[in-house]
């Protein structure tokens, strides 16, 4: 194999890194109980007792299984409307379990319901969030506000971005519990919870915020995408996927499979979906206990932020505040609430990846492109092509490197006749070769290499960028982050009949226009040099281009847009510093002689 062709086979081989996306499917295992999980007792932490969280929230001790929640029958509830989200909240526990999104669509049909983000107990894989006290001493799990404590409120009131709702209950024991809900204009709940004790004695009590996920939901089980539990403990992110959390080891003094870090300050903690997400965010700097729990019994995910134990004494009021995110995980929105409002860290739960220093500029370059533009289909080809504008240099030396181990090429062959099956030889002899031209033949995959991050970084922007959902480009592209709806097996509309769904498993086969254009220009810039004379190389040369049109083809349109811009400028790149350094690419006739070997062999 000559060095051209290695290095064109290895940059070949280094964009494929960047192309080749895995699906990992995430099986879920059959739970089991660990018998040896010891029973929950009331534990101390420091001088902090814990909860007996096995039966969290009411924090009775009595089991470490979750606690069973009762669907919420005709219990009242309080309704919430802003001009971004609709739902209403269960007076049953208090229960924030009914939200949906006015600004997101579940399809692109005009028909189309609201994305509903929290679900309520009893429906398909319910999702939600509590709040509460916990007794810690002088008062017993009965007489502080549960998950089925039915909760008073004004009649008709309704939670507005305006107008907050105040919800009490009266154990009749002496406390009198409260809660006043407020939201802002986006997606942020705040929780402020006060109980004053009438009674005469002390009462030390613990608020806390959960968010609950009953079964674990449908994801992407993309590799380049987290979702599940997300949390930022002291200043440092953590994720952990349902599969990680569904093996936590059994945590003596939580009694079930969980994970407990004592935060300090500037901390949060939830779950996040591609495009959504649920944060507790404990407010100021107190400090928190963050855990993450998986009860395996009746797979609930769970994410709590426990604050610190207050002690209440006779007459006296305590009070606590903890903030809920619930919806889009906006770029402006998240940077908003953690530049303005002292939320640390939230616009890292936009999962940026291993090469955060590349995406988070990217992603900036593509949203200002996208309000300067107006069309993300557009704006995605821009950016591609301020991007390839960027590391034109890189490129130059890569392609101006290979021109010149072109020219080298008939001593090259000189040589391989001269040295024969000396292999010792042959390679002095290149090496001389090499010296006395003053050729690195390295030199052409560095660029490459040192491109690799950056690729990589704009393809997962592409991918998790929120703007894309649902985003048109033009004609029949009006979802960048769907597959092409396009089909050949219909010839593109022109048969009566629909192209297959992305669930059937004729869709591998149902290559829409972009799938096939990408097919073409990996082809074409394969047809810049002759195909390699190992008929090895040849055969995943001619393979290569059409199997990555296949893998792709059922990818977000976005990402396949960006894939044909990169190949097409990289095309027109190549040619052009080739041709400035004396060698005229056949684009053409390689591709002649590439049909004319297939002919040479049917007969």
């Amino acid at each position: 194999m000559d060095d051209q062709n290695k290095n064109l086979l290895l940059a070949t081989v280094l964009s494929g890194v960047v192309l080749v996306i895995w699906f990992v499917l995430f099986p879920p295992e059959e739970p089991v109980q660990d018998p040896n999980a010891p029973a929950v007792t009331e534990q101390t932490v420091g001088d902090q007792p814990a909860i007996a969280d096995g039966d969290l929230p009411t924090a009775d001790g009595a089991t470490t299984a979750a606690p069973v929640l009762s669907p919420e029958g005709d219990a009242p509830r309080i309704q919430v409307q802003t001009d971004r989200i609709a739902g209403s909240i269960s007076l049953l526990g208090g229960r924030v379990d009914d939200i949906q999104l006015l600004d997101y669509d579940v399809t692109t049909d005009p028909d189309s319901e609201n994305v509903q983000v929290l679900s309520r107990v009893g429906s398909p894989n319910a999702y939600y969030a509590l709040f509460g006290w916990a007794p810690v001493d002088g008062i017993d799990a009965a007489n502080v506000p549960g998950p089925e404590t039915l909760w008073s409120a004004p009649a008709d009131a309704v939670l507005t971005q305006d107008t907050p709702v105040t919800l009490t209950w009266d154990n009749g024991a002496g406390q009198i519990f409260t809660r006043v809900m407020e939201i802002d204009d986006n997606f942020m709940f705040r929780m402020n919870q006060t109980v004053e004790n009438t009674s005469g004695n002390p009462i030390t009590v613990r608020p806390y915020g959960i968010v609950r996920r009953h079964g674990e939901p449908d994801t992407t089980k993309f590799f380049i995408l987290h979702e599940g539990l997300i949390r930022m403990s002291d200043g440092e992110l953590q994720e952990l996927d349902y599969k990680a959390l569904s093996k936590m080891d059994i945590d003596d003094r939580e009694g079930t499979n969980a994970e407990r870090l004592e935060v300090q300050e500037n901390g949060w903690i939830g779950f996040t979906d591609h495009y959504w997400q649920t944060i507790l965010i404990p407010d100021g700097d107190a400090p928190f206990r963050s855990t993450a729990k998986f009860f395996e019994s009746r797979e609930i995910y769970q994410a709590e932020a426990v604050l610190p134990a207050v002690t209440v004494a006779a007459g006296e009021t305590a009070e606590a505040g903890t903030r809920l995110f619930t919806g889009a995980k906006e770029w402006e929105t998240l940077k908003h609430y953690e530049e303005d409002e002292g939320v640390t860290g939230f616009v890292d739960s936009i999962d940026w990846g291993w090469f955060f220093y590349f995406t988070k500029p990217i992603f900036w370059m593509l949203h200002n492109l996208n309000n300067l533009i107006g069309n993300m289909g557009w704006s995605i080809i821009a950016l591609t092509v301020v991007i390839k504008a960027l590391v034109l240099p890189l490129a130059y030396k890569s392609y101006a490197s290979m021109a010149r181990m072109r020219e080298l090429q008939p001593e090259m062959e000189k040589l391989k006749e001269s040295a024969g099956d000396d292999r010792m030889k042959m390679q002095q002899g290149m090496m001389e070769l090499y010296k006395k031209n003053k050729v690195n033949p390295a030199s052409g995959c560095l660029p490459m290499l040192i491109q690799i991050p950056i690729f990589f970084s704009l393809y997962k922007v592409i991918f998790v960028t929120m703007e894309l959902r649902h985003a048109p480009w033009f004609g029949w592209i009006q979802d960048l982050s769907a597959p092409d709806p396009s089909s050949i097996l219909n010839l593109f509309g022109l048969l009566p009949f629909a192209a297959p769904s992305p669930e059937s498993f004729l869709a591998i086969i149902s290559l829409g226009i972009l799938p096939i254009l990408l097919g073409i220009s990996m082809f074409l810039q394969q047809k810049l040099n002759p195909a390699p004379t190992d008929p090895a190389q040849a055969m995943i040369f001619a393979w290569m281009p059409w199997v990555f049109m296949f893998m792709l083809g059922n990818f977000a349109s976005g990402l396949v847009l960006y894939w044909i811009t990169n190949n097409t400028i990289t095309f027109i790149q190549q040619y052009l510093i080739m041709r400035s350094h004396g060698y005229k690419p056949d684009v053409f006739g390689n591709i002649k002689k590439s049909f004319a070997k297939k002919k040479k062999k049917e007969a």
